[in-house]
């Protein structure tokens, strides 16, 4: 079995047997993997919580036929001000969970991998708002998917005006011509913020902070966007929505 050195981010850990666990990472140059770290849960164990969600580590491990083996794994980033304040983890969770729905086990994609790592590093530094870092780093993700919804001109014929559908299946918003029978009614400012959303850096997509109604719309269009386009149900989103709002940006 061959030895091989990697960096990554812990996406998630699963328990087996009595002290191992299984860890999913994604890495910089093999993609995801999946990695038996042995004896993890022992007192005494060499790996201690280096291996826990969110941790950004260097790695050496075994190719197995199914599984990899974890031999080291040192920390490079804890990201300790993310784990310390819920609304943190919370925004940190919907990026772990999305990007290890997104990934490829051993498909190498670097662009994710950066991403993810200017994810943490913006929910990091401290953000006012930092759901709003988490859903500008999913369209960026829907983005790099290949799955971009249309939010400047009509999904179908590309007109720019009047845009007042959206509909998932069809691809973002819809001018009244095209939009079909599972279009719903949108406002032009929750339309406007998701637009912004996805073009703003994410250092500075936690300072912007629009009035509460338009930022209820915009997030239940995109979470159902999402998970259209994912296929899955992404359990994070529960946790986002239940974190106050915070105060309009003046």
């Amino acid at each position: 079995m061959p030895l091989y050195k990697e960096q990554g981010i812990v996406l998630r850990s699963v328990k087996l047997g009595e002290a191992d666990k299984i860890v999913t990472i994604l890495t910089q140059g093999s993609g995801k993997v999946r990695g038996v770290a042995k004896g993890i849960r022992r007192t005494q164990s060499k790996f201690g919580a280096r291996l826990e969600p969110l941790m950004h580590v260097s790695l050496l491990m075994y190719q197995g036929r199914n599984l990899d083996t974890v031999t080291q794994a040192e920390i490079i980033v804890p990201f300790v001000r993310i784990r310390g304040t819920f609304d943190l983890i919370a925004a940190a969770e919907t990026m772990l969970e999305a990007v290890d729905k997104v990934a490829e086990e051993h498909e190498r994609n670097v662009r994710l991998f950066l991403l993810l790592l200017a994810g943490l590093r913006a929910l990091e530094a401290g953000p006012n708002d930092p759901a709003a870092v988490a859903e500008s780093f999913l369209l960026k993700l829907l983005s790099l998917s290949g799955f971009h919804p249309a939010l400047s001109g009509c999904a179908v014929c590309g007109s720019r005006e009047p845009l007042e559908w959206f509909s998932a299946s069809q691809g973002g918003v819809l001018c009244r011509e095209c939009a079909e029978h599972d279009a719903g009614r949108v406002s032009p400012p929750a339309i406007k913020w998701l637009d912004d959303l996805s073009r703003v850096d994410l250092l500075g997509a936690g300072d912007m902070t629009p009035d509460a109604e338009i930022r209820r719309e915009a997030r239940s269009l995109l979470y159902g966007f999402a998970e259209y386009h994912l296929e899955r149900r992404m359990r994070s989103f529960s946790l986002l929505v239940r974190q106050p709002l915070p105060a309009l940006t003046p």
